[in-house]
């Protein structure tokens, strides 16, 4: 394997044994101790026009069989998300298709599946034409809202509230938000997972809930839910903030009421997080999930033997997750919307997919250098499931890119 230099030349070569897998096993019964979600990534057909602005063409077998195994380990799938490329590739006709499949294939083998409803389908252009406080303009979003809210609920997945740019560009204070929450929530026929997406995934998104203070915008984010705690299964908090997020989550774990879960989307800091304290832990809806299911599976089984009397039960889950942790900060690391290259890039390396792309060419959107390095700590992990296979594709990917070994 190659080493580079900080200007991306090779310096250097390392000779290594692939590791096997790691001791990742399936569940025979449902997991108890978390209730964790992998938002997971959309496989292109490889010989489509998957380039910049065009229609997404989507390997559907492939995408789905990537959700199988998912499912297959005991985890939810949260779909037509971030990591599926909402607002980076994934076009609104794409994302309606795969909520009902996703859906469909959930119910056929009694999987959890939640999606995401947003306002992605505006048209950015005139959205951008929208002044702050403009009724008509929130009234835009709120229908947009309303539309994919439905879609998702007629396919008979949970519904998960995602921000949204065209709310960001139009609302101007806190009221503004509530108000378009406070109509989209009244429609919602079950819980929603509400989502707060920080800039690091999204720069968009900037100042979202009414100002650019974390501590102001999370106020209003939690007098949203206790005006609407019975409707709120739990919220996706994706800051990259463990200690913000520990205190959200005891705010929430003391409402009166139904219980409000944080859905830990921290994927710098999960295992401390999911781990949790002597007050809680977090459970998780998160995108890395979708690159180390096994590990986290694994993990998820092993907090379940600590409720059933295995001293050593919470500490294996906990070191399970943290075996991972210099993977996912790789992954995840600035630009952080770039990860799902990371997550598309490991799916491929393990053969889940034909060809190594994302839909809007975002597979280029990492270095070779980082692709290398995340190889390693793949490897390292016990995460590359096939390591033939993962050391074939890997040469090819080297050759083609001029590095010969």
């Amino acid at each position: 394997m190659p080493r580079f230099d900080d200007a991306g030349r090779v310096a250097g070569t390392e000779v290594r044994e692939l590791n096997a897998p790691g001791p990742w096993t399936a569940p025979s019964a449902p997991i108890r101790s978390r209730v964790a979600f992998a938002a997971a990534h959309v496989v292109p057909h490889v010989g489509a026009e998957n380039v910049p602005g065009a229609p997404a063409a989507v390997d559907w077998d492939a995408t789905l069989a990537y959700r199988h195994q998912i499912w297959r380990y005991g985890l939810g799938v949260a779909d037509a998300m971030d990591t599926a490329q909402r607002g980076m590739g994934l076009d609104w006709a794409a994302t309606q298709e795969l909520v009902r499949r996703s859906a469909a294939e959930a119910a056929s083998v009694g999987g959890a599946v939640a999606c995401g409803a947003g306002t992605d389908h505006l048209d950015p252009a005139l959205v951008a034409t929208w002044q702050p406080g403009d009724p008509t303009a929130l009234a835009a979003v709120t229908d947009a809202y309303r539309e994919q809210v439905r879609v998702v609920q007629e396919s008979g997945a949970q519904v998960i509230v995602m921000a949204s740019r065209a709310l960001a560009q139009v609302a101007r204070s806190a009221e503004d938000y509530a108000r378009v929450y406070d109509a989209v929530l009244a429609e919602a026929d079950r819980p929603v997972v509400l989502h707060w997406l920080g800039t690091m995934f999204d720069p968009a998104l900037a100042g979202y809930w009414g100002s650019e203070s974390v501590e102001t915008a999370t106020a209003t984010f939690v007098d949203l839910i206790k005006a609407h705690q019975a409707k709120v299964d739990g919220v996706k908090v994706s800051l990259l903030d463990a200690g913000h997020e520990i205190g959200l989550r005891r705010t929430l774990a003391a409402l009166d009421g139904s219980p409000v879960r944080l859905y830990t989307g921290d994927d710098f800091n999960y295992p401390e997080l999911i781990a949790g304290d002597e007050q809680g832990h977090s459970d998780a809806l998160l995108g890395i999930f979708a690159a180390i299911y096994p590990a986290a599976s694994t993990a998820l089984q092993a907090f379940d033997a600590g409720l059933d009397g295995d001293a050593t039960g919470a500490a294996r889950g906990h070191a399970i997750l943290a075996s991972t942790e210099k993977l996912g900060r790789h992954i995840f690391r600035t630009p952080t919307y770039f990860y799902k290259t990371g997550v598309a890039f490991l799916s491929w390396l393990n053969g889940f997919q034909p060809g190594f792309q994302l839909v809007g060419g975002l597979h280029s959107g990492r270095s070779l250098a980082h692709l290398v390095q995340l190889a390693r700590l793949a490897d390292d992990c016990g995460m590359l499931l096939d390591p033939h296979l993962a050391a074939q594709r890997l040469r090819a990917l080297l050759t083609v890119n001029g590095v010969d070994s």
